[in-house]
């Protein structure tokens, strides 16, 4: 078996607004943004590498995911995609995606995920052979997104699906919320000595001006509440020993937005 070649994969950071994220993904396919909410700072990174966008990958409708696309259509005649779900909310989509859709190849190969929750049609983009996913507001570093139009349900429907993913999948989420996240974690998981572990790391990357996103998958289930709904201790800690795994989640959720 040929194993793709990850060092032809690189993925650029680019901060937008005030605590959003974009990322450039170049890949022998070709050179892809993933949400486009402002878009100044993606063409000042790609220029600084002198790269040339062909695709912007759109996750869900909401303005401070997509706001520059204009722009980036009109600079560099791309294609833009996103979720047909949500194309009636989204700027004109060349390619209107379904939950299964899959492009490029090797390394480069990517598909789309349905990830309902923080809207009903949110999609992420997962690179299987990269061990990349752009999950946008729907798993985020150390939390996840509010539920603006999606149940409790549903987001923890949506967030046991990423749990399968492998360990080593790296989250590329919108925002950079972990600091203000990781505050409420440990406020339901006091005696995660991970966790406790974690917050100082956090807490001198940002001291630093540093991005904290990505994050591995597999530290994320040690350390994201939301992600250890289902786990006994956290039932216990809750006071929700005899609850669903989505009652808990619900609770979680519940206790964040008033946090």
């Amino acid at each position: 078996m040929i194993m793709p070649d990850k060092t032809l994969f690189e993925i650029i950071t680019v901060p937008c607004l005030s605590d959003n994220y974009a990322y450039i993904v170049k890949s022998p396919d070709g050179v892809a943004i993933i949400d486009a909410p402002e878009a100044a700072p993606i063409i000042a990174a790609l220029d600084a590498r002198g790269w040339e966008a062909d695709t912007l990958l759109i996750t869900h409708h909401h303005h401070d995911h997509h706001g520059g696309t204009r722009a980036l259509r009109d600079r560099y005649k791309l294609k833009v995609f996103g979720p047909r779900a949500e194309a009636d909310r989204l700027p004109d989509l060349d390619v209107a995606v379904d939950p299964g859709f899959e492009s490029g190849s090797g390394v480069g190969r990517y598909q789309v995920l349905h990830v309902p929750g923080h809207t009903l049609g949110h999609i992420a983009y997962y690179y299987p052979e990269a061990s990349a996913l752009f999950s946008a507001d729907s798993l985020m570093v150390m939390g996840c997104g509010r539920l603006f139009e999606g149940t409790a349900a549903q987001m923890w429907n949506t967030l046991d699906m990423l749990l399968n993913l492998p360990d080593e999948t790296q989250i590329y989420s919108g925002h950079e919320y972990t600091a203000s996240n990781m505050r409420f974690a440990l406020s339901v998981d006091p005696d995660n000595t991970t966790l406790q572990t974690r917050a100082a790391e956090v807490e001198a990357l940002r001291a630093k001006g540093q991005p904290t996103v990505p994050a591995r998958l597999d530290l994320e289930k040690k350390t994201n509440p939301f992600l250890r709904a289902s786990l006994a201790e956290m039932k216990r800690a809750l006071g929700m020993v005899d609850a669903t795994d989505a009652q808990v989640f619900a609770e979680l959720r519940r206790r964040k937005d008033t946090f």
